[in-house]
């Protein structure tokens, strides 16, 4: 096989590049900007292009297909070629189905926790040295790569509802056809994309149709949009497995949780980690794996990266970073914290990145999101509305969406540090919660600070 990818140095197009490349493909591919880490994997894989920029002449008769990335724009002058020469040019998902067409499929949905469930599903697989590939949208401890495809019999992946390319703007969850399919919830977000909450709830729909007949979709009761949308949209040819928190306790700071009749201590925590882990073991069991197996396996669980994730900590203090910036991902991290540590002060510092978050008709979807921190911080820098081209956020419009009295926003990268540096946080945890950088803070030279 011969592929071409157009945008090669994409954070996942790059990973799949390196996985063909393992099985045995010739793999070509370009872009007009490659930035770390992909750069320095695919030289390492042989797979980095000689030159920076768009090759036309590299498109040919002998290519037995064209993967288009999402950075790729319609007028790409690689894909004018390949579309004059009539060759078969994917979106990465599609891409990803041609090759998993005699696999059990298993695709984790929903507006969050997406990652984390296929997380765990994947390390209880790994554990249990099971054979299978794997699509996931971050870098997990244990593996290698973002991506693997073999010709292994089971592929796990994370389905998320972004367009798929420039030529195809449908959900790249729409073209994985799933077997075993899980739906974490439902929270309208990425306004640009989904410009209706009537348009976005119409994706899953779409995607619960395109479940393959005779297969399962797990998911979370407790979310009553998605409970709505599966009740009105039954099928008869698949089964129905609901879900939600699962049987558990906290001690100490440690949750232990049951399932099937079996319990075994965690590392992660929060009620939304609990019901994703709920969620995991369903899609295991219908591949063979016993509630006994699974439990002890995920007991060594630590999480995806950026998710919850523990950057210090002391005796009295604990330094947290979570990807959390919608809405729903804000309200679930802030409560299992609190939650778990119900008697330590809880400080939230969450920096608006996104396009959603960043616009001013979107803030009143944030309201109770901060109800359980203690002291509550919402950074943003002009230099993100002025790259997304957008107009000013006023901090009143985020102080009336939030509705956290108290409530500090700050919009300037050094009065955010001096203020970080001022504070108290004995007996405390830290939630440092963002899709970005907070402008280039140091946030692990931060966290190690105040714990030593």
């Amino acid at each position: 096989m011969r592929v071409h990818f157009i945008s090669i140095g994409g954070s996942v197009m790059h990973q799949l590049a390196i996985a063909l490349s393992k099985k045995g493909y010739q793999v070509s591919g370009t872009d007009d900007e490659i930035f770390e880490p992909a750069a320095g994997n695919l030289a390492a894989a042989g797979l980095l292009p000689a030159q920076i920029g768009w090759q036309p002449e590299l498109i040919t008769t002998d290519l037995d297909a064209v993967i288009l990335g999402m950075h790729a724009k319609d007028d790409n002058p690689e894909l004018l070629k390949a579309r004059e020469l009539g060759l078969a040019i994917y979106s990465f998902p599609e891409y990803i189905y041609q090759e998993s067409r005699q696999k059990k499929r298993v695709v984790v949905g929903g507006s969050h926790g997406k990652t984390t469930t296929t997380s765990m599903i994947m390390h209880a697989l790994k554990e249990l040295n099971r054979d299978f590939d794997y699509l996931v949208g971050a870098k997990l401890a244990g593996f290698e790569q973002s991506v693997r495809v073999t010709d292994a019999p089971v592929i796990v992946c994370e389905g998320d509802e972004y367009p798929a390319s420039a030529i195809e703007r449908k959900p790249k969850f729409h073209f994985l056809y799933p077997h075993v399919a899980i739906l974490t919830g439902i929270a309208w977000d990425h306004i640009n994309v989904f410009p209706t909450f009537e348009f976005y709830l119409e994706q899953f729909v779409i995607f619960i149709n395109r479940i393959e007949k005779g297969g399962i979709l797990i998911y979370n009761t407790s979310d009553e949009v998605l409970n709505k949308l599966v009740q009105d949209h039954q099928r008869t040819d698949i089964r129905y497995q609901p879900y939600a928190v699962p049987d558990h306790t906290i001690q100490d700071g440690i949750t232990t949780v049951t399932i099937a009749g079996v319990s075994g201590k965690l590392r992660v925590f929060g009620n939304h980690n609990l019901m994703n882990l709920q969620a995991a073991y369903y899609a295991c069991a219908e591949l063979g794996v016993t509630a006994g197996d699974f439990i002890r396996v995920m007991q060594d669980f630590s999480g995806a990266s950026k998710r919850l994730e523990l950057l210090a900590s002391n005796e009295q203090v604990n330094v947290y970073r979570d990807f959390a910036h919608a809405p729903s991902k804000v309200k679930a991290t802030v409560e299992a914290v609190k939650q778990q540590y119900p008697d330590r002060k809880l400080f939230g510092i969450l920096e608006l990145h996104t396009y959603s978050s960043l616009n001013e008709a979107f803030m009143q979807e944030y309201k109770g999101a901060f109800d359980q921190v203690d002291v509550g911080v919402v950074f943003y820098s002009k230099h993100a509305l002025e790259l997304k081209r957008m107009p000013d956020l006023p901090a009143k419009k985020v102080k009336e969406g939030f509705a956290k009295e108290g409530l500090l926003v700050i919009n300037d990268k050094a009065i955010l540090e001096t203020w970080l540096k001022s504070q108290d946080f004995s007996h405390s945890n830290i939630l440092l919660m963002s899709s970005g950088n907070y402008d280039g803070i140091d946030i692990f030279s931060f966290a190690k600070e105040i714990t030593q």
